[in-house]
């Protein structure tokens, strides 16, 4: 356990102490027997008052132990630690900020990319389809409706007087089997010459 008292001083002595069997850290001396395990210097005061940013507590520390050169030494390091750490994160901010341009950069030539091949599959859909219908212009049509097919010959009826069954000579008696005339059937005409009978 490892017991250190706020203070304005950051860095201070370390006791060892013992009671009862059980082992205390203390910054402060042990009554009866203690062990010093480790002694605050002057350089570690005064870095610990500059790394908390209170440089007048370490100026007025070392003014009061005559350490103005080591003030100033220590002061000078401290001022090269810190400009060292503002170059670092000033670096890590530049590089994932050019990481994250490069991932848009790469995300929009994919967009792009995903466009272009969507473009291309519609320009051949449509390509097809144009190309279908030229054909279809180009094809006659299937089936060409005459819209008059010429009356159908009348058959002469054969007279026979032993097989004559049309008894009451109306013409309705049979008549010679052969080809029927075709029949009408009004067409429509439609885009691209087809046509809808």
């Amino acid at each position: 356990m490892l017991s250190v008292a706020a203070g304005p001083v950051v860095a201070q002595n370390i006791y060892k102490c013992s009671h009862g069997g059980q082992v205390e850290y203390t910054d402060k001396p042990c009554p009866g027997s203690g062990e010093l395990v480790h002694r605050a210097d002057d350089t570690e005061i005064i870095d610990r008052y500059l790394r908390l940013g209170q440089l007048d507590a370490a100026k007025n520390y070392a003014d009061a132990r005559q350490l103005q050169a080591l003030y100033q030494q220590r002061l000078e390091a401290h001022v090269q630690a810190e400009n060292e750490r503002a170059q670092r994160q000033a670096e890590e901010a530049a590089a994932a900020a050019q990481q994250r341009e490069q991932q848009a950069q790469q995300q929009a030539l994919a967009d792009a990319e995903a466009n272009r091949q969507h473009l291309l599959i519609e320009n051949e859909t449509l390509r097809q389809q144009n190309a279908q219908y030229q054909d279809e212009l180009t094809q006659p049509p299937g089936i060409y409706a005459s819209p008059y097919w010429g009356a159908s010959p009348r058959w002469p009826r054969r007279h026979d007087g032993h097989r004559d069954r049309d008894h009451d000579r109306d013409d309705d008696g049979p008549r010679p089997i052969g080809p029927r005339p075709p029949a009408f059937h009004p067409c429509e005409t439609l885009a691209g010459g087809r046509l809808r009978c």
